[in-house]
């Protein structure tokens, strides 16, 4: 989008697989660069003497990179923006969600739960070094004064990290978007449809639990692969939901076509997500949601006009929700052309651009 726009971009990324390289005693050393990693400060810094950009955006530092980079902008006087693209400063699981319920035992500050618990990775030590790199951080002040503007994804997420102690005044809201446009789909719609990774904090087990209590035979397609791939199948069978089908992992262009041919999609969460991509496709694809009372879907979706809330985790509330649903086509075919004009109106690239320059001339216009 940036260089659609005529910008220059420099991109820096390294890949947390060099992980995998660090075995035995080198493991110690994967503790210290997660805090600090002075390599990746090393060559940060001489990329910013090379290019001398006008401004940084921050996506992901952990673990490879590590907030080391920070300090290397200040002492260059360039400012930074970065995207909170999940809870990591606030939680080490990153996620707010432990032992199948929302968890905000970190949000106090104490990060002492993340590491009793083994948040990150079902891991003490591993959690342990995440809560180092983030209680090194804050003391040290780097989220304060090294970085200029945060980007939160919804309203809801600024509210959290603000609720965690985060400075207000540099957080701003910008949504992602959905680009190339999909287009929205003309074919009639066919069937319900699940898009996403299938792990236990978004909840498809209840999606299934719902389809055996419906009323109606209706047709489910479930895309994505995960950790919970085998016990879905195993649910699903055991309950005889035949009409429920796994497709696996499917290339984008093949899922937005599927979605394009959904009467509608169903987004079972029970975490905060941050702002759930698949929303905003079904959105352009004029497909409507019904998804989880909870966090950005509650706040994403427009109840009874883009799609339908249910109460998380309840099989109950969503077979019957799924049962009004497909029996009245064209109050849903009306949420769909509200989602589809939601998206013209706020997830397009176009509508996107320029409410990230703003973020930046605020940056911009900072004390160096």
């Amino acid at each position: 989008m940036l260089e659609r726009n005529g910008h220059e971009v420099v991109t820096f990324c390294r890949s947390n697989r060099e992980v995998e390289n660090y075995r035995g005693l080198r493991q110690l050393s994967l503790a210290k660069r997660t805090i600090w990693a002075s390599d990746s400060r090393g060559y940060f810094a001489e990329l910013l003497k090379q290019e001398k950009p006008e401004i940084v955006h921050v996506h992901n530092t952990f673990v490879m990179i590590s907030p080391s980079i920070y300090s290397a902008c200040r002492e260059a006087r360039i400012p930074v923006v970065q995207t909170l693209h999940n809870y990591r400063l606030l939680c080490p699981a990153a996620t707010f969600y432990r032992d199948g319920k929302i968890c905000q035992e970190c949000l106090d500050g104490s990060l002492w739960h993340g590491i009793e618990h083994a948040c990150y990775r079902n891991s003490r030590s591993a959690s342990a070094v995440t809560a180092a790199m983030l209680a090194f951080h804050r003391l040290r002040g780097t989220w304060k004064t090294d970085v200029s503007c945060f980007i939160a994804l919804t309203e809801f997420s600024r509210s959290k990290f603000i609720e965690g102690g985060m400075p207000a005044g540099k957080l701003f809201v910008k949504s992602n978007f959905v680009h190339p446009d999909p287009g929205i789909g003309e074919s009639e719609r066919e069937y319900a449809l699940f898009v996403g990774r299938l792990s236990p904090e978004k909840r498809v087990s209840t999606v299934l639990q719902a389809w055996d209590r419906i009323s109606q035979r209706i047709p489910m397609l479930v895309i994505g692969g995960g950790p919970d791939l085998h016990g879905l199948k195993t649910q699903a069978e055991t309950h005889q939901l035949d009409h429920v089908r796994f497709m696996g992992q499917l290339p984008r262009n093949e899922t937005v076509a599927a979605i394009k041919k959904a009467r509608f999609l169903v987004f079972s969460s029970e975490w905060y997500e941050n702002f759930p991509v698949t929303i905003a496709e079904a959105f352009a694809c004029g497909t409507p949601v019904i998804a989880s009372r909870l966090g950005a879907m509650k706040e994403i979706i427009d109840h009874g006009q883009t799609g339908i809330h249910f109460n998380p985790g309840d099989p109950d509330d969503l077979a019957r929700i799924v049962d009004w649903s497909w029996a009245h086509p064209e109050e849903l075919r009306a949420m769909g052309m509200n989602a589809r004009r939601t998206y013209e109106s706020k997830y397009t690239a176009e509508m996107n651009y320029p409410l990230l320059m703003d973020i930046y001339q605020r940056a911009l216009q900072l004390p160096r």
